[in-house]
């Protein structure tokens, strides 16, 4: 099917972000979104700087991405002077102008009719596209959804800097055709207190309407490759290796298992990210310290299963939970917890920080976890003990996590939330293909 093919119903719409691609938060939720709107009868298209799926559908701009270096320098000083250079600004601009022209593009080229914007509108990882959307969705009155995952208050690094003109004006902007939605209580709380708009809140979700299939040959040696003795536990920390992460409770909590006679090992999923390599090196500095057995398998954890240069094994992440034995979640600081829900999804036993989403959101829903707050005690340690030790506790625990997950946190939810916001947008739930390559005079 060619790029401007026209279906009977349902709508085009074009995703935005810096990146879609791997395993982070935002190109995950993206996927479950669009899998939902086409099960509604939609189709979907995506516009990003860096991207893995299918050419047909995307368009990708080089510019788009973070790491782009001419993005990456106004980066730079957008966030380590109070006063900005002239010449930022001109890249701000010029930047902004050559991904303003490449979404008109990407609109007319895939006839798209409905735009959702996957926290590019909500933290300044990349100013000039946010400019740029903001820009060109005044100048089309484009319908748009908004998905904000993370807030720039939200994360200490964004509060000092030479662009609040930009914060202010596009993280996230008011423009009548955006409908804002938000992925926790506390962020529609702080976006109406700040900004003065409404939002819809749309929690994370899992495909709990269909449970996960049973570890299969090709996992046999997963625990091997990954560099577990044959005693150990397998404890996965889902998450990249950034500070708010609180990867050190982990590591305590490993040693402490350790000292009590229970042999562990650390698998962690991801790579760094964008925060720099320091807190990576604290991580493996602190796990040798001690004396826990700690592997970072992000080179090996694939959105697909395949094999390496090296001809090793690439794994999923979801064939690494299916092996797991426990789940590590020590956040300080979280948007929501994909990798909460994840360990829900897969049935698995987890450790968590009592974050402030997690205390708000999802801890009063009646979940069972093995929590801490802000420290690991003994009881945290006893609790990890007894679950790793005892499977019928185990079991009991992720069965009735699992029954909480398909209430609250299901594709089903999921459907009802982006049917209300098509009807709010239309005016109808399923428009009748009446808005393809509708053109506003600025096209």
């Amino acid at each position: 099917m060619s790029s401007n093919a026209r279906t009977p119903t349902g709508l085009r719409i074009g995703f935005v972000s810096t990146r879609f691609a791997g395993t982070d938060g935002v190109s995950l939720e993206t996927m479950k979104w669009a899998e939902v709107l086409t099960y509604l009868g939609h189709q979907c298209f995506y516009f990003s700087g860096e991207s893995d799926l299918p050419p047909e559908q995307s368009r990708v701009v080089p510019e788009a991405f973070w790491e782009h270096p001419d993005v990456a320098r106004v980066q730079e000083v957008a966030f380590a002077t109070l006063q900005r250079p002239p010449e930022i600004s001109r890249l701000i601009h010029e930047l902004q102008q050559v991904l303003k022209e490449q979404l008109y593009a990407f609109v007319r080229d895939f006839s798209i009719d409905l735009l959702v914007a996957e926290n590019a509108l909500a933290i300044p990882m990349h100013i000039p596209l946010g400019a740029a959307l903001t820009e060109f969705i005044a100048e089309t009155g484009m319908p748009t959804v908004a998905h904000h995952h993370d807030f720039f208050w939200e994360r200490k690094r964004f509060l000092t800097g030479c662009v609040w003109d930009y914060l202010n004006m596009c993280f996230p902007p008011q423009l009548p055709s955006i409908r804002h939605t938000v992925i926790n209580s506390s962020g529609a709380h702080q976006l109406g207190l700040r900004a003065g708009l409404s939002s819809l809140l749309v929690p994370n979700v899992m495909h709990f309407e269909r449970p996960p299939s049973p570890p299969d040959a090709y996992t046999a040696h997963l625990r091997t490759d990954l560099g577990l003795a044959p005693n150990a536990s397998l404890v996965l920390q889902p998450t990249r290796i950034v500070q708010r992460k609180g990867i050190e409770h982990a590591i305590e909590l490993l040693h402490r298992l350790q000292r009590q006679g229970q042999p562990c090992h650390l698998v962690i999923s991801h790579a760094g990210g964008d925060e720099g390599d320091a807190y990576v090196q604290r991580v493996c500095d602190y796990a040798e310290l001690l004396d826990v057995p700690l592997s970072l398998v992000g080179d090996r954890i694939k959105p697909a299963r395949g094999l390496t240069a090296d001809g090793e094994k690439i794994y999923t992440l979801d064939d690494v939970y299916r092996q797991t034995d426990l789940v590590t979640y020590p956040s300080n600081i979280e948007g929501f917890g994909n990798a909460f829900l994840e360990a829900i999804y897969f049935q698995r036993p987890l450790v968590v920080n009592r974050y402030s989403i997690y205390t708000y959101d999802i801890a009063p829903k009646g979940f069972q976890a093995i929590e801490f707050d802000g420290f690991i005690t003994d009881a945290t340690v006893a609790q990890a003990r007894d679950v790793l030790q005892q499977p019928a506790t185990s079991h009991q625990m992720v069965e009735h996590n699992y029954a909480l997950g398909l209430r609250y946190y299901s594709y089903g939810v999921l459907r009802r939330s982006l049917k209300q916001l098509v009807v709010d947008l239309f005016g109808v739930d399923q428009p009748q293909g009446q808005m393809h390559g509708r053109r506003h005079p600025a096209w």
